[in-house]
């Protein structure tokens, strides 16, 4: 159930973060019907590295919620087909213990790849919640919650936003990407009764770059 306070306030070893930006999903290319993903947003959030990592093995809980608005379809084709209900689709990943900034940019990004470069594995990672079935879900609001250790949790500060299928995609004359569209990201971190909130505070406001 939403809980308004715990939303709107961070305690010392409870963080939330609140990101909002915009994205453009898709392009066209000539006179193409289908247009391709435009853009990938990865968000290098400020992180309590150092706190998390003095923590080794201690178990934490980490939550990501994506919110954004889609234009419904107006034709009456409903929820399946080529023409499906939401204009557009956003979905989340989140860098990996094991990666580097470069290697999950490659992971999410074709176009940061070398050729020949065969992709980092896609498999879902281990310790969330709904996994692959939060990227398979419909609507425009999606969370799945991590459990793990705090040191693994130290390595996983940077967020990939990029688009998925929606009508925009297959209806040139309707897609309004160009216009772009505007999102929420938000992330909670409950740590064992360490400041988290304080070294936070004291960084620079979240980064976002956008990558085509």
């Amino acid at each position: 159930m939403p809980d308004r306070t715990r939303a709107l306030r961070s305690a010392a070893d409870a963080l939330t973060l609140i990101a909002e930006a915009r994205i453009h999903p898709y392009e066209r290319e000539g006179n193409a019907a289908d247009g391709k993903t435009r853009e990938m947003n990865l968000h290098e959030l400020p992180w309590p590295k150092d706190e998390l990592e003095a923590l080794g093995n201690a178990q934490v809980r980490l939550r990501v919620t994506l919110s954004y608005f889609i234009e419904p379809n107006p034709s009456s084709r409903g929820w399946t087909g080529r023409y499906v209900y939401p204009s557009h689709g956003l979905r989340f990943a989140m860098r990996r213990p094991e990666d580097s900034v470069e290697s999950f940019r490659r992971r999410i990004n074709t176009r940061a790849r070398i050729d020949g470069d065969r992709p980092p594995t896609l498999e879902t990672e281990a310790g969330w919640l709904f996994g692959a079935s939060q990227q398979q879900a419909a609507g425009s609001l999606h969370t799945d919650i991590w459990t793990g250790s705090a040191v693994d949790l130290a390595s996983k500060g940077s967020i990939a936003i990029y688009p998925v299928a929606g009508w925009w995609k297959n209806r040139r004359a309707y897609d309004q990407s160009e216009l772009g569209v505007e999102y929420s990201l938000v992330v909670s971190i409950e740590a064992p009764e360490v400041d988290i909130y304080t070294p936070v505070a004291q960084q620079i406001s979240p980064a976002v770059v956008v990558e085509t």
